[in-house]
């Protein structure tokens, strides 16, 4: 009975991330193409994608501060996805720069505060088995690519338009699915030992900070700009469609394996192999553009760069934020990377792809993947977790 509970629990589980990541595999590679024929430049389509990431900031962090407090994660969450899906359905009546950026604004705030408190409820399913994690979060992947392969094929052969109106059908299964996990799965956690502020001010985890807002900041050219990068190196939407797929099929290969790979090698110099290979993926990208082979293998790379890099800074952030931090560290997490890192990554090589070159874009991402690794191998030390 114990078995069937928890195979039936694993779905529901994946089933939020499915559907969650089905909206981000439609959002991030094809959003800057809709702008685009909406008639916004290259810079307008940055500060527009960075403000999806820049409420990533602050809207986890207040939101996994109430659900610490209170206890109540699911309800949050739900009330979050409602929220986000209700805002997005704004987009079909904007038609300038400001409504646009207002809806983005606004429904990114309650779309960004769902994932890090349902990363917090599945870990506490998990307890003392976390490496069991990528096996549940391959499903978000697998949403990832069956969206982005998908749409390839559809804005090749038809319009654009249907883009948001795909967006928000899966941010109503989103909505579906969050339903379907229990409150008690997200009840009060036990009281944290030590303050917040004495974990943050830890040099191992400043530096992990650190790490995670360069990792996220370097891929900041890939999100927003490498569908339009590669249309102008002659790639149709279908085959541009596929090497997005292509990423995510190694990442999803990569989580069924981790359970196996980190007590073989550890935390630390897995991050370390990921910086190496993520510096590598973006000098390939910036370089050899026009040669789909090196394109193909520099997107195996996404197995590294984001696949493996997640899955250690998960289970490094769920060692050092325990009990009643648990939502404020996966919130840390997810604000500093995905939101401070992305945020500033997508600005940038939005300035950089104007003022200088599309490819300056990719060569910052490089550097920027160089440095993380000479931070990890400095500043961060990581036990094995079985």
């Amino acid at each position: 009975m114990k078995s069937e509970k928890a195979s039936f629990l694993y779905w529901r589980l994946s089933g939020f991330y499915f559907f969650y990541f089905a909206s981000l595999g439609a959002l991030i590679p094809y959003w800057s193409l809709y702008l685009k024929d909406m008639g916004f430049s290259i810079r307008e389509i940055g500060e527009l994608m960075a403000l999806i990431l820049v409420t990533k900031i602050i809207a986890p962090n207040i939101w996994g501060w109430i659900a610490d407090h209170t206890g109540k994660r699911m309800l949050i969450i739900r009330i979050s996805s409602f929220l986000a899906a209700f805002i997005f359905a704004g987009i079909f009546f904007s038609d300038n720069f400001w409504s646009v950026a207002l809806v983005m604004l606004a429904f990114s705030f309650f779309w960004n505060a769902a994932l890090p408190q349902f990363e917090v409820t599945t870990l506490q399913h998990l307890e003392d088995q976390p490496h069991r994690y990528s096996s549940i979060r391959l499903w978000g992947s697998i949403g990832f690519i069956l969206a982005v392969a998908s749409l390839g094929f559809v804005l090749d052969s038809y319009s654009i338009v249907f883009l948001p109106i795909t967006i928000f059908s899966f941010m109503l299964g989103i909505l579906v699915m969050s339903f379907f996990v229990p409150e008690r799965a997200a009840g009060h956690l036990p009281l944290a030992p030590v303050k917040l502020k004495q974990i943050l001010f830890r040099p191992e985890v400043l530096a992990l900070i650190v790490v995670c807002f360069l990792s996220q900041a370097s891929h900041g050219a890939y999100y927003t700009f490498y569908t339009l990068y590669m249309e102008g190196y002659g790639y149709s939407r279908s085959i541009i469609g596929q090497l997005w797929a292509l990423g995510v099929v190694v990442e999803v290969l990569v989580f069924l394996v981790m359970h196996r790979l980190v007590p073989y090698f550890g935390l630390r110099t897995l991050f370390l192999a990921t910086f190496v290979l993520t510096t590598l993926r973006w000098l390939l990208i910036a370089a050899y553009a026009d040669s789909l082979t090196i394109m193909l293998f520099a997107q195996t790379l996404h197995a590294a760069s984001f696949g493996i890099f997640h899955a250690v800074a998960i289970q490094l952030f769920h060692q050092h934020f325990s009990g009643q931090h648990a939502g404020k560290g996966q919130a840390i997490y997810s604000s500093i990377s995905f939101g401070a890192g992305g945020a500033f990554g997508t600005y940038l090589s939005g300035v950089l792809w104007e003022d200088v070159s599309p490819e300056s874009s990719f060569w910052l991402s490089a550097l920027m993947g160089l440095i993380a690794f000479f931070v990890v191998l400095r500043w961060i030390h990581a036990k094995n977790t079985q």
